[in-house]
């Protein structure tokens, strides 16, 4: 049996800052030495996107910790189209393994990589690093793509989730040419750094994503799915962002979660609610797969005739937590300070701004893109379009999140309006989430202006109701035609 020579191959890291179930890497490393190299492809050709300022913060420190956990990691900037090529020109790399991504954009340039590296003779393998299953394989017995989220996980659970792989024996190349320093790329905001509290957070890089799931299955997961609503308490995982830029993978979470459960039986139900978030974003991606107009389309194209308001001024109160909706405010509030909002706030405070307000969901779905840590193409738009009722398996537009009420429910002892919203904490608590009820001398005895310290609501709960669904009667009558 001949043995293969050992051949030098660039691994593309992209969202998959990791070593250990890197399928792209442990090709690679199995191959003979690796030159692993990230590109900060900011040229974003047609339909790409540039990252949110949030999100660059996160890439730095990623990066950082990636470097740090390689021994070295080649930097450039620019396109990958033409850095690659010289790169494999300059080094004699035969090959060049990557994990694939599934935004639209990104596809589109990697097939057009692949095609043009491979007739250079260069031997190009991808591989899924960042999902369960490959978003095109899971289909109907019709073969046509899911539209609804219960029928594509029960066929998603149906499929063997393969054991995650250890972190691979690595020998990193000699690089002969030049390296971007990462403190050189613009990637940390400054004058103002509004990102300073960030830090204290968070810990991006691998270590810090399998600490916080260890954190979160020994502390958080008992009670998840009672209490996963619940902004005042710690049962969320804020796996998130590690889970984006891949420094844990899905397959890593799902068998440390059925590990958990092998040594805590009772955590069975917890854990199978956690594990269908994970499915959320499965199917998230599904579609983003199968419908790459989502970022920019209603899926329903009957939305098309909704009346969008457009109203800059309160736009932006929205954005500043200036809403006058405590439990709304609170969390846009709490975005800003942390790069993070927690999911049952993100669905309310996303429902004032497309129903309450009228606003495109499309102007939210920037606002996040800019402003989270978890900045998601596909759970970002399939999020936005299913509380808008224009997404696939949505929640129906006429369901329209009372504010007051969500607060009410998911914040019933006001910690978490408390602590975004300090100039109301020494409201009474039953007054809390609509201080604009209070009587005068108890808004007085809080020290809370309505107004001054805190604003007035934009817009009265009823009446905004019944606007939004007044113009729904658009999309009712688009969709009948």
């Amino acid at each position: 049996m001949s043995v293969r020579a050992a051949m030098t191959t660039v691994v593309w890291f992209r969202q998959d800052l990791r070593l250990a179930d890197n399928p792209a890497l442990a090709r690679a490393a199995a191959r003979g030495p690796i030159l692993p190299i990230f590109i900060l492809d900011e040229s974003r050709k047609p339909h790409g996107r540039p990252l949110g300022g949030a999100a660059r913060w996160w890439l730095h420190h990623s990066l950082s910790a990636l470097g740090r956990a390689l021994g070295g990691l080649i930097l450039r900037r620019g396109d990958p189209g033409t850095i690659l090529p010289e790169l494999l020109e300059l080094t004699g790399a035969q090959g060049i393994c990557w994990n694939r991504c599934y935004e639209p954009y990104a596809m589109r340039r990697d097939e057009e990589l692949r095609s043009t590296l491979s007739e250079h003779g260069v031997e190009v393998e991808t591989f899924d690093g960042s999902l369960l299953h490959d978003p095109g394989q899971l289909v109907t017995d019709a073969g046509h793509p899911f539209r609804v989220y219960t029928p594509f996980w029960r066929a998603c659970q149906k499929q063997t989730v393969g054991a995650p792989a250890a972190v691979p024996d690595l020998t990193v190349a000699r690089f002969p040419g030049r390296s971007d320093r990462l403190a050189d790329w613009p990637l940390l905001p400054a004058q103002p750094d509004w990102a300073a509290g960030f830090a204290k957070h968070w810990t991006p890089g691998e270590r810090g994503a399998h600490q916080r799931l260890r954190r979160f299955l020994a502390q958080g997961l008992h009670g998840y799915a009672r209490l996963r609503d619940r902004p005042d308490c710690a049962n969320v995982s804020r796996l998130s962002p590690h889970l984006h830029w891949g420094e844990i993978s899905p397959r890593q979470i799902w068998a440390a979660t059925w590990a958990h459960i092998g040594r805590e039986p009772g955590a069975r139900a917890d854990a199978e609610k956690f594990l269908a978030e994970i499915g959320w974003r499965e199917f998230a991606y599904h579609l983003l797969y199968h419908f790459p107009d989502l970022p920019r389309s209603n899926w329903k194209p009957e939305f098309d005739a909704y009346p969008w308001q457009d109203s800059p001024r309160q736009l932006s109160a929205w954005q500043r937590g200036r809403t006058g909706y405590p439990f709304v405010d609170a969390g846009l509030r709490e975005l800003w300070a942390t790069g993070y909002m927690h999911n049952r706030v993100r669905m309310v405070a996303a429902s004032f701004l497309v129903k309450h307000l009228r606003i495109d969901w499309r102007a939210g779905e920037r606002w996040f893109w800019d402003t989270l840590l978890d900045a998601d193409l596909a759970n970002n738009v399939a999020g936005w379009q299913w509380v808008a009722g224009s997404g696939a398996d949505a929640s129906p537009f006429f369901r329209i999140f009372n504010p007051i009420e969500q607060g009410r429910k998911f914040d019933p002892d006001g910690h978490y309006v408390r602590r975004w919203c300090p100039e109301l904490a020494r409201l009474p608590t039953r007054y809390l989430h609509a201080p604009f009820d209070a009587p005068v001398s108890v808004l007085e005895a809080a020290g809370v202006v309505l107004g001054t310290t805190y604003p007035l609501p934009l817009v009265g709960h009823m009446a905004a109701r019944r606007a939004a669904l007044e113009a729904y009667a658009a999309v009712r009558g688009a969709a009948r035609k």
